[in-house]
């Protein structure tokens, strides 16, 4: 599709397909066949069952999966909120590029395809303590970059990010969504000191007073950035081709959280990949129903820990597709 007007996404929400049922239904069956006691298996056993009903089979497999790393610029490190200049995220970018990332190394280990999309570094979003980050055509054309990105012929979706000040864009979101004091929402992000983090919580709070938001594309044109923008097209654009997937840290989080505020349902194919380092992330997972797959204190970005959850679910699919039933294997089920 070619979006030229917030309200045509707005009307993507309306439209949602469900799941496969019957996909479902099936691979309920297999697994309470499968040799070893129900339950043995724990939540791979769910994380199977889940993927099988977006998948489409009862006996599913994953082969494709795609992880797509989008970089903006934010006008607002202009305010210091950042204990790294801007500069850093086109310095990453190259290191993307170049193979040198954690993210690289995850995405051979766990065979995924990996796309990264630079969305205008030269251009930064305006600085959100003064006034929207992104006027409607510049929020339109990242929204299409995010939504244009998704293989849809990946069986699996994996959004990152690197974004210099993206940790203030989230926080400022997470407050205009849910309320509560900008301390609430501030995070150390790259590692502020104490008197930092103070500014940085004011900085959020002056973004949110000055930016009224009447739903979550508001909240993610006014307070976000591109490439967060993006990540939440690419997420709705998986969830409007079934495609499952797992969601990163707290600004992919708070990107998704932009859509289950537009339909909560529209996350219905998404889990969590992890619960990361920064403080609010677990905030944001329980509003929008998340229980997370790993905690590792992670804290980087890039996608890198739905990456490593990754592992767990292609172990999770490999035990429910690969193993034998009782009658398979000439086992007694008692």
């Amino acid at each position: 599709m070619t979006f030229q007007t917030m309200d045509q996404i707005r009307q993507v929400f309306a439209s949602l397909p469900a799941a496969h049922a019957d996909a479902r239904a099936a691979a309920e069956a297999r697994n309470g066949q499968l040799t070893k006691p129900p339950g043995a298996l724990g939540r791979m056993e769910e994380l199977a069952l889940w993927y099988a009903a977006w998948h489409g089979q009862a006996r599913p497999v994953l082969k494709r999966p795609q992880i797509i790393v989008f970089a903006g610029n934010h006008g607002v490190t202009a305010q210091g909120v950042s204990a790294f200049p801007a500069d850093v995220t086109a310095q990453m970018v190259a290191n993307f590029d170049a193979g040198g990332a954690a993210i690289n190394q995850l995405a051979d280990t766990f065979g995924a395809k990996l796309t990264v999309h630079a969305l205008s570094l030269e251009t930064p979003t305006a600085d959100i303590s003064l006034g929207p980050a992104l006027s409607d055509d510049a929020f339109l054309e990242a929204f299409r970059a995010g939504w244009d990105a998704v293989d849809v012929t990946s069986d699996l979706v994996i959004v990152g990010e690197m974004g210099i000040g993206n940790t203030t864009a989230a926080a400022a979101m997470m407050m205009a969504l849910y309320g509560g004091a900008a301390t609430d929402w501030t995070g150390r992000g790259t590692g502020l000191d104490d008197a930092a983090l103070r500014a940085k919580a004011a900085i959020v709070a002056r973004a949110v007073e000055v930016n009224p938001t009447r739903d979550g594309l508001d909240v993610l044109r006014c307070l976000g950035g591109r490439e967060i923008v993006a990540m939440a097209a690419a997420v709705l654009r998986a969830r409007s081709e079934r495609v499952p997937v797992i969601l990163d840290g707290f600004i992919c989080s708070a990107a998704a959280a932009c859509l289950h505020a537009m339909a909560p349902a529209a996350l219905d194919h998404a889990v969590a990949g992890h619960l990361s380092a920064e403080g609010a992330h677990g905030k944001v997972l329980e509003k929008i129903g998340k229980d997370p797959i790993l905690s590792l204190g992670m804290r980087l970005g890039e996608g890198s820990g739905a990456a490593v959850a990754l592992g767990v679910l292609k172990a999770s699919i490999a035990c429910h597709s690969g193993m034998s039933t009782f009658a398979e294997a000439g086992v007694s089920d008692g």
